[in-house]
């Protein structure tokens, strides 16, 4: 592995062992190459992680897990200042909060929460995240119409990747 690389796998190990623990609301495990430190606090989970401790040049991440709305505006995901727009400027994309398995229902022989062309309000649970053994439901912040649902049921998604898309209403 390269000396600035994170190794996913130790992360997600200590995450689980944070998840997974009641009485444990702060974690912090170090190795000579990584450094990951887990703060638990009311339902919402912060993950940092630092490869090369020691060393000069490091490598650092931070992932903060917590389950609720999250919208982006829509024309340009975040971070693609001066990028070409991706969505029409009047549709919003409901983002993964968190890194995750995406799913459309609460269990397999459930309906999905919302199909395209559904009416939605605020607040109303669109999908769920399971992230380490833990499912996030996640919720539109706007008020609108479902026009495209982007992945896959059971598909691995990214933070910040766009999940749906919601029309807004009036």
């Amino acid at each position: 592995m390269e000396p600035n690389k994170i190794d996913l796998d130790q992360v997600r190990a200590v995450m689980k062992i944070a998840s997974e623990a009641a009485d444990i609301a702060e974690l912090t495990v170090e190795t000579p190459t990584l450094k990951v430190s887990v703060k638990k606090t009311a339902g919402r989970m912060e993950v940092q992680a630092l490869s090369n401790p020691g060393g000069r040049a490091a490598g650092m991440g931070t992932l903060a897990a917590a389950p609720g709305p999250a919208a982006v505006p829509a024309g340009r995901p975040s971070g693609t200042a001066g990028a070409e727009p991706l969505l029409p400027d009047h549709m919003k994309a409901v983002t993964a909060p968190m890194v995750g398995t995406f799913y459309r229902a609460p269990s397999p022989d459930a309906p999905p929460f919302v199909m395209e062309g559904d009416q939605i309000d605020a607040g109303q649970p669109v999908c769920i995240i399971e992230a380490m053994k833990l499912f996030n439901e996640i919720q539109s912040d706007v008020r609108g119409r479902v026009a495209r649902v982007l992945v896959e049921n059971g598909t691995p998604v990214e933070y910040g990747q766009p999940l749906l898309l919601i029309e807004p209403l009036a």
